[in-house]
């Protein structure tokens, strides 16, 4: 009888040892991502970015710092990359200019700052951090936003900076269908002059910090030939970024599913209230988006460095490190 014991517990003990601990878990947009239409070339260049993120948020938590700087920058090192619907690479309005929306939250006090509609603000995600730490707002949008920019310091760049040629094609790609579009448009159907750019190439980052402390962030250019000041999911707490005590999520999708879902507080309070695994909580709001009509994925991480990373679509560019340094990354279903 002792030695079952012992074994049942040997074998327990092994089994919580042989457990992961992720301290950070980041996306880089979700949507029609298919091997057949990648090249060799390109999905190292996605692997090799991906894994910069990760280094670059996981060196913060190393050196002890807190999980808002580890968000921070590796959300950085993909808005600085055209590979990615955020920063650098930002799709382009109906208009041709580039508006970029982003946000964060720090799970110890619920704190929470967020940006939208900005043209001119280098990395988004930075000014998101200062409206959370040094305003008594949570949302600035447009001109204001840019001014308080201007006032923190952040870089500012000429609109010029987001202009790249492979998002400026697939803008004109659009415009042509749009000219002989005869869909009906709805909340429940895409205008057909948005379905040629179903890569949703939002970004987003949750960390861990030594203290036990969950940061989330997002970061987004929007939506290919977007209309009226279209706003999605990514700069509004609740909806594509949440954190509390107990988990961050950030989100990438198609934006107003999320916003109706409320996606991400969806998934904390699935944990909260109904006592739900972090991967229970987040496949059950992807599966009710689905149900709705919408696509895209989240990424999370509790305080217990369990994460979860479900998606309806194709695929998502995703990844994550543990507090070892262990690095994954994947971007096929």
């Amino acid at each position: 009888m002792k030695k079952l014991l012992l074994s049942s517990l040997l074998s327990f003990s092994l089994m919580i040892s042989a457990q992961k601990k992720y301290v950070l878990v980041i996306h880089g947009g979700a949507g029609t991502i298919l091997k057949s239409n990648m090249t060799a070339k390109q999905e190292d260049e996605y692997k090799a970015k991906l894994t910069e993120a990760l280094k670059a948020g996981y060196a913060e938590i190393q050196k002890g710092n807190s999980s808002v700087d580890a968000v921070a920058a590796s959300i950085m090192i993909m808005e600085d990359s055209p590979l990615f619907n955020a920063g650098k690479g930002a799709v382009f309005t109906a208009e041709g200019t580039n508006e970029l929306d982003a946000s964060i939250m720090y799970g110890k006090d619920k704190s929470a700052g967020a940006i939208a509609g900005v043209h001119t603000i280098k990395n988004p995600i930075t000014a998101a951090i200062a409206v959370m730490q040094k305003s008594e707002h949570v949302m600035l949008s447009g001109v204001g936003a840019e001014e308080f920019a201007k006032e923190q310091k952040l870089d500012i760049v000429d609109p010029s900076y987001f202009w790249t040629k492979n998002r400026w094609e697939g803008l004109q790609k659009l415009k042509q269908k749009e000219k002989t579009t005869t869909k009906k448009v709805s909340q429940s159907t895409l205008p057909e002059s948005y379905e040629i750019d179903q890569k949703f190439g939002t970004v987003g980052a949750v960390a861990l910090d030594k203290s036990g402390n969950i940061a989330a962030g997002t970061s987004t250019g929007g939506m290919t030939n977007k209309k009226y000041g279209r706003i999605g999911d990514a700069p509004i707490i609740g909806a594509g970024t949440y954190a509390n005590s107990q988990v961050g999520i950030s989100a990438t999708g198609w934006g107003e599913y999320f916003i109706r879902a409320t996606a991400a507080r969806t998934i904390a309070a699935k944990m909260e209230y109904q006592n739900k695994n972090i991967q229970t909580a987040t496949q059950e709001t992807i599966d009710e988006i689905g149900k709705m009509g919408g696509d895209g994925g989240v990424i999370a991480l509790d305080n217990n460095g369990n994460i979860a990373m479900p998606f309806n679509t194709a695929g998502m560019y995703r990844g994550a490190i543990t507090e070892d340094g262990e690095v994954m990354i994947e971007i096929y279903k």
